[in-house]
């Protein structure tokens, strides 16, 4: 059988490693468009800090996949699928067979659509060598601006200013993650962030880059503030990587669209990590969890299924972070990408504790814990049971032990 890869992130490199162990007689073929094997994306808002080094960064080499048994194609870029003659177009023209196909290709994240996006100095920050580039520039720069209300800018928010930046956070939205957290949750992240020496800007965007000599020296908002800088830092959200499949009869919609085995419509054919759009068992919808703990779940089940098991995906997507000086946790299903939840939340201001619930129907889906993470095993629990929960018990739910 030959198994064949795409994307060699956590997902794809968990579901290689598993299937040659499954099936040693079968050729494993890890394709990725990046220069390296497998890295710790997680461990890089750490590493622009400099608090890891590159070396506790990377997970995996060459030479260990060779040494598996896995066959590694790296900076190969997949431009077709054909499902009829079960080959890949790579970029270098040669057509690649399959008799089984993973797509684990993520997403990449957006850029500034202006003048001065792409210099050098304006950076995204999803890849290592994103994390190079913006770790170069901490060593040089005194001012940074982050831009957007995503996970990712506030990554580069705290790294900016752990490495002793003047920092400016400027939000499109009324709050960092809007779609998640109610006012009240936005006011203690504002307030964390401002505690910590952060400018916060809330409602407006990048009307301007000012450029000088090649790099940006500044920019100016919609709202009219003119913002100097050394650096711009952007985390304006992902577009998954499915373009390659158009015209493939591989189903995608947001992501690549999956059974709750991780198979798509076309047999023979998985999807897994962040471009899985995944039926989801646990919370009885299709779902998307751009986290690392789903991808190496994902990367298992994809893995087992791909040798003939019929394992769903049972879990409870989960995400924790630093936060500053505290942490946030996200369970389940939020707002994010089912904006129809109910949900009710409180706030603690001076211990710097929030916690929202989140609900469809008589169902806990979700919850975000900022500050303190007591009853988390219990909202885990019950969101993974399927617990009923009355409108009259909702609130009860926020003291969970």
């Amino acid at each position: 059988m030959n198994y064949v890869i795409v994307g060699n992130g956590a997902a794809g490199t968990t579901a290689a490693e598993l299937i040659k162990t499954k099936d040693p007689a079968g050729s494993v073929t890890l394709i990725t468009d990046e220069p390296y094997p497998l890295y710790n994306r997680v461990a890089l808002p750490r590493f622009i800090k400099s608090l890891v080094p590159e070396d506790k960064v990377v997970m995996r080499s060459a030479a260990q996949h060779a040494k598996a048994g896995i066959d590694f194609l790296a900076e190969t870029r997949v431009s077709k699928v054909s499902v009829q003659e079960h080959t890949l177009l790579l970029n270098t023209g040669k057509e690649f067979p399959w008799d089984r196909l993973l797509v684990a290709t993520g997403g990449r994240p957006n850029r500034m659509k202006l003048a001065g996006g792409e210099l050098p100095n304006v950076h995204n920050f999803q890849t290592l060598d994103e994390g190079k580039g913006i770790d170069q520039d901490l060593g040089r720069c005194r001012h940074g601006v982050s831009v957007g209300g995503s996970f990712i800018s506030y990554e580069l928010t705290e790294g900016f200013r752990h490495r002793g930046l003047e920092t400016t956070w400027l939000i499109r939205g009324p709050r960092w993650l809007r779609r998640i957290l109610d006012e009240q949750g936005g006011a203690l992240v504002d307030q964390i962030a401002k505690s910590h020496g952060v400018n916060v800007i809330y409602g407006e965007e990048v009307a301007e880059i000012r450029v000088k000599d090649g790099l940006a020296v500044g920019l100016v908002t919609t709202g009219g503030k003119s913002i100097d800088c050394d650096m711009i830092g952007v985390g304006l959200g992902l577009t998954m990587n499915i373009e390659f499949l158009a015209d493939s009869g591989i189903e995608t919609h947001r992501g690549v669209l999956t059974d709750r085995c991780l198979r798509t419509n076309v047999p023979g054919v998985f999807a897994a990590g962040d471009i899985a759009e995944f039926e989801d068992v646990v919370l009885g919808r299709h779902n998307m969890m751009g986290t690392w703990d789903n991808a190496l779940a994902h990367g298992r089940v994809a893995g087992l299924n791909m040798v003939g098991a019929e394992e769903p995906y049972v879990d409870v997507p989960t995400y924790q972070s630093g936060l500053f000086d505290t942490i946030i946790s996200v369970l389940g299903m939020t707002p994010e990408n089912h904006p129809e939840l109910e949900s009710v939340a409180s706030v603690d201001m001076a211990a710097h504790n929030y916690r929202k619930c989140f609900f469809l129907g008589n169902r806990l889906v979700g919850a975000v814990l900022i500050g303190s993470i007591r009853g988390k095993r219990k909202l885990m629990d019950m969101i993974k049971n399927g617990t009923p929960v009355a409108v009259s018990e909702r609130q009860a739910l926020l003291d969970a032990k």
